[in-house]
């Protein structure tokens, strides 16, 4: 096992950068580097089991070896998860078995200098000698205040990619699913689907009495994989999809406004998100 270690000075309390390390929505953010939709699923507490999953519920299990608040988390990582289920140990999971990541936080005057240390085998080695800077550097602007708390919905839809693909970005089908509620509607969509093109969503409450225009500009599309765009108020989207046997997978990471509460930005996108897979898994 190769060592590794990796660190950096953030001005913001230990308190501050703890909370972006372990909260869901900056954990997520900054574990986008090494994949899109990763999170971590546990009771936090020393001693106790955790999962490190991405799309599809595949990943890694371990425990929580050390926990001091503030100061240190150590992970031990164990085996393979599969398909939301823990795998046991193979020939080649046993080459990292035990294998320790550790978050050390230290006061350095108004800051704190955060260090990472890990164990890695020497085919990921080089992985994350360049997603860990990167990684880190992102919790740095998250606790200094200079780069938004990003949001992400997931989806796992029982249809092939080229569907899912047809379904989100043709007018006529986005008419039919782009609503987080039966008492809203979407009357009309046009799209141009390509860099620099731009696209609206009228979203209408059924009784006449409210609606607005989702409007924006795409900054990237890569077909059957990834659209990016940025709205009119400047804030960012990105949605990428992949497909594994016969079923795919949408993630979409978003900007949150400043006029409501994460937890119901969340809720909201993740019921359009939701009503688009009912929607496909019926036209499959």
């Amino acid at each position: 096992m190769k060592k590794l270690h990796f660190e950096i000075s953030i001005q913001a309390t230990p308190a501050q950068v703890w909370q972006v390390l372990w909260d869901d929505t900056t954990y997520r953010q900054w574990t986008a580097v090494f994949h899109e939709g990763s999170h971590a699923v546990s009771t936090w507490n020393e001693g106790d089991a955790i999962q490190f999953l991405g799309p599809g519920a595949n990943g890694m299990y371990g425990r929580i070896q050390k926990l001091d608040l503030h100061r240190h988390m150590a992970f031990q990582h164990i085996g393979e998860v599969k398909d939301g289920v823990e795998q046991p140990l193979d020939d080649k999971t046993k080459v990292w078995s035990g294998a320790i990541e550790a978050y050390t936080l230290i006061p350095e005057g108004d800051g704190t200098l955060l260090q990472v240390d890990l164990d890695s085998n020497e085919e990921w080695a080089e992985f994350f000698e360049g997603m860990f800077p990167r990684a880190i550097a992102i919790v740095k602007q998250l606790a200094e205040g200079t780069l938004k708390p990003a949001i992400t919905v997931l989806a796992d839809i029982a249809a092939p990619l080229a569907k899912v693909w047809e379904c989100w970005t043709e007018p006529t089908h986005i008419t039919g699913w782009c609503n987080a509620s039966e008492d809203w509607h979407a009357p009309r969509a046009t799209n141009d689907l390509r860099a620099g093109g731009r696209f609206s969503t009228t979203m209408a409450a059924k009784d006449g009495s409210v609606s607005f225009d989702w409007e924006g500009t795409y900054t990237d599309v890569q077909p059957l994989s990834l659209i990016a765009y940025a709205m009119d108020d400047a804030r960012t989207v990105t949605i990428r999809f992949s497909e594994k046997d016969g079923r795919t997978s949408v993630i979409e990471t978003f900007q949150p406004e400043s006029e409501n509460g994460h937890d119901l930005q969340r809720q909201g996108w993740q019921a359009i998100l939701d009503n688009f897979k009912r929607h496909v898994e019926s036209h499959a």
